[in-house]
């Protein structure tokens, strides 16, 4: 998937177009959980190391954490393809509970497919308390190949056409546990392993309702030229309209929103939801942009 990658990967690189650090606080700064996209891994100096530095010079003294899923980079870049969503959700629960510094709530930033995972921490795993969750260009459609195509990519996507809803393809691909097919709703809801389970779609589960709606903001950005995440208005929680596969609908015109299956209506009433977008590609902004609309939610 290597066109797809580097927009991962190399769009975080834009973070650093000048810019000083504007931002000071005290000891009583809010942690920060960050996880990353496909393709990218915690520690990336170009993007991931990048933004937790970035943030760590805006706010003095802020206590961030990067995840990394397995024991290494490399280990933690494949995990983003082919480790099980729901034992990556799991284990990372786990190390939030563990660390100490936490225990007084934290906010969390997600990209990409790392901002829909963090929304099922914050569903399924309710101590240590979330405060905000900021889902920067979050995806839950279907990858493209932008620019030249990849064998991987070109894998994926058949795998994901073909066969999203089989146990092995399940079971092995990440991108498939997040893949809800508009022309297949029986399959998807039978068989998704993850996104059907956290988008409520089998089943209400007031404890994920509950959850969902004790965070104080859930801030989702939509990136306007986005040429990896199809169908972009996911970013903001809408979907394809069912029976087809070319006009979609917003979060507020569907039946997740009008049922309130998640909460996110009544969230929405009491103003805990915000909608931002940025010009450019997936994952493409300035430090300028960044400090000036996400920065005042890490406070």
């Amino acid at each position: 998937m290597t066109a797809a990658l580097l927009c991962f990967l190399l769009a975080a690189p834009l973070l650093l177009v000048a810019g000083s650090p504007v931002h000071k606080s005290n000891n009583g700064t809010v942690p920060l959980v960050l996880w990353h996209g496909m393709g990218d891994s915690c520690c990336n100096p170009l993007s991931m190391g990048a933004i937790k530095k970035m943030i760590e010079e805006e706010i003095s003294g802020i206590y961030v954490i990067s995840l990394m899923i397995g024991k290494n980079v490399v280990q933690d870049t494949e995990n983003g393809f082919f480790m099980d969503v729901n034992e990556q959700v799991s284990m990372v629960c786990s190390q939030l509970a563990q660390d100490p510094k936490l225990k007084g709530g934290y906010n969390a930033m997600g990209f990409s497919q790392g901002g829909q995972f963090l929304r099922a921490v914050a569903q399924r795993c309710p101590s240590p308390p979330m405060k905000n969750l900021i889902s920067v260009g979050g995806v839950y459609g279907l990858p493209k190949c932008p620019g030249e195509s990849s064998h991987v990519c070109d894998m994926i996507r058949k795998a994901l056409n073909s066969g999203a809803y089989t146990d092995l393809v399940q079971k092995h691909l990440v991108q498939a546990q997040y893949w809800h097919d508009p022309l297949n709703e029986d399959l998807y809801k039978t068989h998704s392993l993850f996104l059907a389970d956290i988008n409520q779609e089998k089943a209400v589960n007031e404890t994920y309702r509950k959850n969902l709606q004790s965070l104080e903001k859930f801030v989702m950005v939509k990136f306007l030229q986005d040429s990896v995440v199809d169908p972009v208005d996911t970013e903001w929680f809408g979907f394809l309209k069912t029976g087809q596969a070319k006009e979609t609908e917003t979060l507020q015109e569907s039946v997740l929103y009008k049922e309130d299956r998640l909460g996110l209506a009544a969230m929405d009433k009491v103003g805990k939801l915000a909608f931002l977008s940025s010009e450019g590609d997936h994952l493409q902004f300035t430090r300028e942009w960044f400090t000036e609309n996400l920065l005042p939610y890490l406070h």
